[in-house]
């Protein structure tokens, strides 16, 4: 695309001289969702490849996560990093190159609460069951009553000013310094407090206690496990409490307790990446069996009578999973702060504000994101 170009006119991810109508983007859109939700159910692989990527866009929702990383995929590249709008790249002094294709992500109308829907911000597309907003909702005075279309673009698909972005992992130990205080900090900020204890239940490795607002830890476990049993168990304070009406649906209280670990390990999978910790073979004995946890709790869905009880698809169940867990991440990411962008151009620090040792420069024509130059 040439400079000053329109790119949501003449930038289609994999159309190219094909325009779309608001309608028909929504429905490319989700449709392209539930085919990645259906192989993500079968293939935990896949799912640990959604993990990953939601671990460097975090601040994204995981549908949109989802989106971005398969029509990455769909043009032979690897997943995005940074990720913005064609205007406010050239706000940022740099363009989209000629010839890129707009990614697509699932943006959210909105209109002051107690109005009509016909005066929702954005251009109108109908309100799309199960969509997923690209961030943490609409304030608190306007609601959401539908979606559309929004075109954003990768910093390798840029160039012009250079960009430093802080570098994950830059002088740190294996577990970066200050992780596990944030992750109490968290459980403190959901009523809970951290008992680190040789006298686990079971010997358990973690446990969360509702009834008395505590989480327990091993005491035997290293600086690393205990950063990702806090971290789990963090997942079950935001997830599984008893009150949680959605997740009860599907198993997040004492009833299937399978998927509501997959979710917790999800959570701490993720937070944990984002830090720059890979617990990926620790992690694979909860999320191997991802698809089997699923058809479980579908199977427990459907009463003797022949009638189904709360649950509707294997589609609802991923995408519930992956919303709740991307969202879950988020808020706890805001709060124990990794090193990195967490995918949002707007979410960088000036430059001068950032010390040379812990940044990538970004610059010039777009590259792999292994070839990265570190800023001297």
């Amino acid at each position: 695309m040439a400079p000053g170009g329109d790119a949501e006119s003449s930038a289609d991810n994999g159309a190219v001289g094909k325009r779309l109508d608001p309608e028909a983007r929504i429905i490319q859109l989700t449709g392209q969702l539930h085919a990645i939700l259906e192989v993500a159910i079968s293939a935990p692989a896949r799912w640990h490849q959604l993990l990953d990527t939601s671990a460097t866009l975090w601040r994204y929702s995981g549908g949109n996560v989802a989106l971005l990383m398969a029509q990455r995929e769909q043009l032979g590249l690897q997943p995005p990093t940074l990720v913005a709008g064609y205007r406010e790249w050239e706000r940022h002094g740099r363009v989209v190159l000629k010839g890129e294709h707009a990614l697509w992500v699932l943006a959210p109308r909105t209109a002051p609460k107690n109005s009509d829907p016909s005066e929702a911000t954005g251009k109108g597309t109908a309100g799309v069951r199960g969509g997923e907003e690209p961030g943490a909702g609409p304030r608190a005075d306007r609601k959401i009553v539908g979606w559309r279309g929004q075109a954003v673009f990768d910093v390798s698909q840029t160039e012009g000013e250079p960009i430093y972005v802080p570098r994950a992992g830059v002088g740190m130990a294996d577990v970066p310094e200050g992780l596990w205080r944030s992750l109490v900090h968290v459980a403190e900020r959901r009523r809970f407090a951290v008992d680190v204890t040789g006298s686990q239940r079971s010997m358990s490795s973690g446990f969360t206690d509702f009834a008395h607002r505590q989480i327990q830890v091993g005491a035997w476990l290293g600086p690393e496990d205990a950063a990702a049993v806090l971290a789990h168990e963090l997942g079950h304070a935001y997830l599984h409490g008893p009150d949680d009406k959605v997740g009860a649906l599907y198993g997040s209280g004492l009833h299937h307790r399978g998927l509501a670990e997959v979710e917790a390990e999800s959570v701490a999978y993720t937070v944990l990446r984002a830090h720059g910790i890979d617990r990926g073979a620790q992690s694979s004995n909860y999320l191997a069996g991802w698809a089997d946890k699923v058809i479980d709790v579908e199977r427990a869905a459907w009463s003797g009578d022949g009638e189904q009880n709360g649950l509707l698809t294997r589609m609802d169940i991923a995408r519930s999973t992956l919303g709740r867990v991307t969202a879950t991440c988020r808020e706890i990411l805001q709060i124990t702060q990794p090193v990195g962008a967490g995918g949002k151009l707007t979410s960088l620090q000036a430059p001068s504000a950032v010390a040379p040792v812990d940044t990538y420069l970004i610059q010039g024509s777009p590259r792999p994101a292994s070839a990265d130059i570190r800023a001297k």
